[in-house]
């Protein structure tokens, strides 16, 4: 197979003009497509106003799939434990370990509910409870994603979700062995052979056969994403996920082999995936640079991988590596890798990255897959103010208060006041209804 060329910008955080190009490197126009918003909106509405009708035609024209019901694209439970007990053994403790690896990290995410009384004798607190029920959606059709069952199943059933009901796309019925056995191991509750804009209105909205669900959660296209936005609201969602981001901050000591695939292991995803090197070791880019035009040729997606690499790829020579931590800051990656001698001396830099991996040894793919931590990550600079999805994200708190009467007669006049101070005489006369009892 014949390498597709490799062109990769070159950038120096001290030339002038930096700042610009940067900007325009990491710039990302992420709205809504107005054609694809429209079409989605007429899917949604339809689906919602027609229930299983509409999502049998959909699923006919998007995914050549014939079905007399949606019952019938329903995959039973012995199914999936059939496609499990049938895969190869390698493949099967692979999901088991990756599994019990992602419970693990995701117990220790659980929020507890606490209270505590003041000096009043109120007693105030919080109360945890899981959300009932949670749709995850499965990308399906160019590719297979395991890891995304088990990455957004598992933090739902750790939580304590009662239900988890799992869509996936199967064009012309094509079902992936690997991604039934990860809902399996998962304990996800029912699956349905479903997908596109369709399949988030359905977990939206509830139909005949699909129920409603509190939270929809997994990636999916630019039509997956519209859809998620027009059902926030109604339902939660996770996040509207982006492009997939890796930022490498590297020292001489890092590998040019290991950086340049990397970079690869990121570019592969999609064209418009980004992928950053920041080293304040000129040498080491022009290794790096060396490396991936040797490496290209092996890659199965070599014409994705150069493509991404052209358009939103660099290979950026910094000043230092404290200049390298403050340029993450502002990049705010999804996955950021320290391939540097001392990551624990960078670590109390950086504020703004999905996932961190710290040292040569710890690859983004790894993460990806089984080290533990979610790779349900923010993109486009939204780690600025979001998190990986987490245990957490399948929980809800509720606010508990018991008032004693000392309390009602410490706490009564400042709401009388401030009521007053309102203009909500209701508000004001709930309060000293209270105080007056308590005279």
């Amino acid at each position: 197979m014949s390498a597709s060329p490799l062109t990769v910008r070159r950038l120096d955080s001290a030339a002038p003009g930096f700042d610009g190009e940067l900007a325009a490197l990491i710039a990302f126009d992420a709205a809504q497509d107005p054609a694809v918003d429209a079409v989605v909106a007429k899917i949604v509405a339809d689906v919602r106003l027609r229930g299983d009708a509409a999502l049998l035609d959909y699923t006919a024209q998007f995914d050549r799939l014939q079905a007399p019901s949606v019952a019938a694209l329903e995959i039973a439970a012995g199914e999936l434990q059939a496609a499990f007990a049938a895969l190869p053994a390698d493949e099967r403790d692979a999901l088991q370990a990756a599994a019990a690896r992602i419970k693990s990290f995701h117990e220790r995410q659980k929020m507890a509910s606490w209270a505590y009384r003041d000096e009043t004798g109120c007693e105030l607190g919080q109360q945890v409870t899981a959300l009932d029920r949670v749709g995850i959606y499965v990308p399906g059709g160019k590719a297979a994603y395991p890891s995304s069952v088990l990455m957004n199943a598992i933090p739902a059933h750790v939580a304590g979700v009662a239900e988890i009901i799992m869509v996936v796309p199967t064009p012309d019925g094509v079902r992936n062995s690997l991604v039934l056995a990860a809902a399996h191991v998962a304990g996800v509750s029912r699956v349905f052979t479903i997908g596109g804009a369709q399949a988030v209105a359905a977990l939206a909205y509830g139909t005949a056969t699909i129920p409603a669900v509190d939270k929809i959660c997994g990636p999916g296209n630019a039509y997956v994403a519209a859809a998620k936005r027009r059902v926030f609201g109604a339902v939660g969602i996770d996040m509207v996920a982006g492009v997939s981001e890796v930022l490498i901050i590297a020292d001489s000591t890092a590998h040019p082999d290991w950086v340049a695939m990397d970079l690869f292991a990121q570019a592969e995803h999609d064209e418009l995936a980004q992928a950053i090197l920041l080293s304040p070791d000129a040498a080491l880019c022009d290794a790096v640079a060396a490396s991936a035009q040797r490496q290209i040729a092996a890659m199965p997606r070599q014409a994705i991988i150069a493509a991404a690499l052209a358009r939103r790829g660099a290979l950026v020579k910094v000043r230092d590596l404290a200049e390298a931590c403050a340029l993450a800051n502002r990049i705010a990656p999804e996955h950021l890798e320290l391939a540097v001698a001392d990551p624990e001396a960078l670590l109390p830099m950086i504020r703004h990255a999905g996932a961190i991996f710290m040292g040569h040894h710890a690859s983004e793919a790894l993460g990806d897959y089984c080290a533990g931590p979610n790779h349900v990550l923010p993109t486009g600079r939204t780690a600025r103010f979001s998190s990986p999805l987490g245990a957490y994200d399948f929980q809800k708190r509720s606010s508990v208060l018991r008032v004693s009467p000392a309390g009602a007669r410490a706490l009564g006049p400042l709401a009388v006041t401030l009521a007053r101070g309102e203009g909500l005489a209701a508000h004001a006369q709930s309060a000293l209804f209270r105080l007056q009892a308590n005279e």
